[in-house]
């Protein structure tokens, strides 16, 4: 069956998953869904609710989109409580296991525990060796799991500080949502690479991967969770504790190219407005003579929308949407699968005769760019400029974000004029990549201390690679199909 973006196949970089949490509000599982929802751009591939009444855990789980698991009343009635988590995932290779859908729920000494988390460890091999010689038994190949049974094995007192013993463990980026008996806990990591932020509705507090989030349920965006900080929410109110050592902040800078929703503020920046200033800086680094800005939609639109207005060129849409393309729309033979591209997108005639600047947000493999120009040049136009609102994708990510390999990267093997002959633009262009830190209101990339994770353009990793330096990992895509 096709997948879930036929358009964008597995020639785009995706986003893991999603996490959302509540406290202190009736039908706590209900606002969740609704979250969830919210953050469904996040993962695509599996959903789950897991709440707590005062005395029960009630968890549901399942493969599919929010909808598919969380429309009906009798589930929701199920999932009674005051609080609950909630979590969104996107496999990249593969079914979805039922055993690696989050929330993950395990009884401890202290009582139950779920936890699900946005991210990617960078040391969950070795630490999953080290457990099971020690006679860890897992359930499941997700990295969170690793997690869990850190937090079995620690010797602390209570649930906070062997959250904290287990964090302090583990390597990689990460915002972590977990329920417990007590309420709720959050965790950003010490560089904050994964947003969260914290909300609140009546009396009730949220943390959600995304302001949203928080929209859609009514509630007040506070402030962001901070990097390396914990947010503890009870019955006596919130509490913030910093039980890891400060660091400089890093968010992921593709959270304001991509993966974030452009209604979405992301500490403290309005993504949409940023995608603008994205384009206009683009426009101002690389422009040339043409008729009309296209974007390529629909993450291409505001970035297309702020060029068009730094070079005064009309602004139109010239690829048009099929929003109505199901999940299993039809089985993938060598004939559909050429087709594919526009069973969700096609040409608007508009462009015949026309010079053309088509804005998107990368290019990752390339197949996909080629057939976008190819569909241009079909529908007449007489000129395709490709402009591209992120620097070349010249490295995999190793935080939570599924990347191909460095080898299947285009831009790793090719420059920018090979780039444009392959995919058969009349040019091709990249923001800079101190284009892009100007557009987000810096001075340019500071290369001693970069200001945002940024390694999928530089390879300036910033948190260390430990399985995959040590040869344990060999694709990025077989390490995504096993983490959050």
């Amino acid at each position: 069956m096709l997948t879930t973006h036929p358009f964008r196949s597995d020639d785009a970089l995706h986003e893991e998953c999603g996490v959302f949490g509540v406290y202190g509000v009736a039908e706590a599982a209900a606002l969740a869904a609704l979250g969830l929802h919210a953050l469904q751009h996040r993962g695509q591939e599996a959903a789950g609710i897991v709440a707590f009444d005062g005395e029960t855990f009630h968890a549901h789980r399942g493969p599919g989109h929010v909808g598919d698991n969380f429309s009906s009343k009798d589930v929701i009635s199920k999932l009674s409580g005051h609080s609950a988590i909630g979590h969104v995932r996107y496999a990249t290779t593969g079914e979805v296991a039922q055993r690696n859908i989050q929330p993950l729920f395990a009884d401890f000494e202290f009582g139950g525990l779920a936890i699900c988390h946005n991210g990617n460890l960078t040391n969950s091999w070795h630490l999953r060796r080290q457990l099971v010689r020690r006679g860890s038994l897992f359930q499941s190949t997700s990295d969170t799991e690793v997690i869990v049974h850190l937090i079995a094995t620690s010797l602390k007192d209570n649930v906070e500080e062997r959250l904290v013993d287990a964090l302090r463990q583990v390597q990689g980026a990460y915002s972590l949502v977990a329920l417990s008996q007590e309420g709720v806990i959050a965790v950003r990591d010490p560089l904050g690479v994964r947003p969260l932020v914290l909300g609140k509705l009546g009396d009730a507090w949220i943390v959600a991967s995304e302001s949203c989030a928080l929209d859609i349920i009514g509630a007040t965006l506070e402030r962001d969770v901070q990097p390396g900080e914990m947010v503890v929410i009870g019955p006596h109110g919130l509490r913030s504790v910093r039980p890891f050592d400060r660091a400089r902040k890093r968010l992921c800078i593709f959270e304001y190219i991509y993966f974030a929703r452009p209604d979405s503020l992301v500490d403290g920046v309005n993504v949409y407005d940023a995608r603008k200033r994205i384009g206009a800086e683009l426009a101002r680094e690389s422009h040339v003579p043409a008729d009309m800005v296209i974007p390529v939609p629909d993450s291409g639109v505001p970035a297309a929308l702020g060029y068009s207005a730094e070079c005064g060129l009309p602004f139109e849409l010239g690829i048009i949407r099929n929003h109505y393309v199901g999940r299993t729309f039809i089985e993938p033979t060598d004939q559909i699968r050429h087709l594919g591209v526009k069973l969700k997108h096609n040409a608007n005639r508009i462009l015949d005769g026309k010079r053309v600047i088509l804005v998107d947000d990368s290019i990752v493999r390339g197949t996909t760019s080629t057939k976008i120009v190819a569909m241009m040049r079909q529908a007449g136009a007489r000129e395709v400029h490709m402009r591209i609102s992120s620097p070349p994708t010249t490295h995999p990510c190793f935080y939570g974000i599924a990347t191909p390999t460095k080898e299947q990267l285009l831009a790793s093997q090719m420059s920018v004029k090979e780039m444009e002959r392959f995919i058969g633009a009349d040019s091709l262009a990249f923001i800079s990549i101190d284009g892009l830190y100007r557009a987000l209101g810096e001075k340019g990339r500071n290369a001693k201390a970069p200001q945002y994770c940024d390694a999928c353009f530089t390879g300036d990793y910033a948190i260390p690679l430990v399985d995959h330096d040590a040869g344990k990992v060999q694709t990025q895509l077989s390490l995504l199909a096993e983490t959050a």
